[in-house]
């Protein structure tokens, strides 16, 4: 976790109006109680009014996070997305997802919250299987870091085939995600179903972008007449 967002969340975990005890915050930080000590020592140096100390407990008194100035549509679109990735996404950014919704509803005014509370638009995900979430995590992590992939792929016609390839980008199409690679074995672009992979071993080799092998040269050639 980044330091900032540390902060942030100490601050949210400081605003009930009650007294928690170092130890308390540094479980829910997931730190040392150590690390807790320094981080109230900065934000109290930086203006934030704790009072408490090593030993004893925090509390924050009188003090608010400036509103962000969303538009009730806004809102509700930010809260469906935030929804949409908690449900059909892996498990990574599913938290992150998760986090970043739970920072926007510290800092807006009560009344956009409990319009969040009331909102009509749900994102059901129920139906997609924890070892596709974990695919996902991995061959997004793939992506970011250049590694290769050997995948094991059963097409919709039953045939399978094993081939290694450059992860490039996935793409959500309203309960399928696709990943886009470009395929060692057929010297050529390939789009495959995630949920259709028997098999999926990250290499440690990376690659690096060739010109006509990158994501951008496949989005590209979707755009030729």
């Amino acid at each position: 976790m980044r330091r900032a967002d540390r902060l942030f969340r100490l601050l949210l975990a400081l605003r009930g109006g009650r007294l928690v005890t170092a130890r308390r915050l540094a479980e829910l930080m997931e730190v040392s109680e150590r690390t807790i000590y320094r981080d109230v020592a900065d934000l109290q140096s930086s203006g934030v009014p704790i009072d408490g100390e090593a030993g004893l407990g925090y509390l924050l008194r009188d003090f608010e996070l400036p509103p962000l100035m969303f538009s009730r549509a806004e809102v509700e679109a930010l809260a469906l997305g935030a929804a949409m990735v908690q449900s059909w996404g892996g498990h990574e950014v599913a938290r992150a997802a998760a986090g970043a919704l739970e920072k926007i509803r510290a800092v807006l005014p009560e009344a956009l919250n409990r319009k969040m509370d009331q909102r009509p638009f749900h994102a059901v995900g129920y139906q997609v299987p924890d070892g596709l979430r974990s695919d996902l995590d991995r061959l997004a992590r793939a992506i970011q870091d250049r590694r290769l992939a050997d995948i094991d792929y059963e097409a919709l016609d039953g045939r399978r085939s094993r081939r290694r390839i450059r992860p490039l980008g996935l793409h959500f199409w309203g309960g399928v995600w696709t990943l886009t690679g470009w395929c060692e074995l057929r010297g050529d672009f390939r789009n495959f179903r995630v949920d259709r992979l028997r098999g999926l071993d990250v290499l440690v080799g990376n690659f690096t972008d060739e010109p006509g092998r990158t994501l951008a040269d496949f989005l590209s050639r979707l755009c030729e007449p």
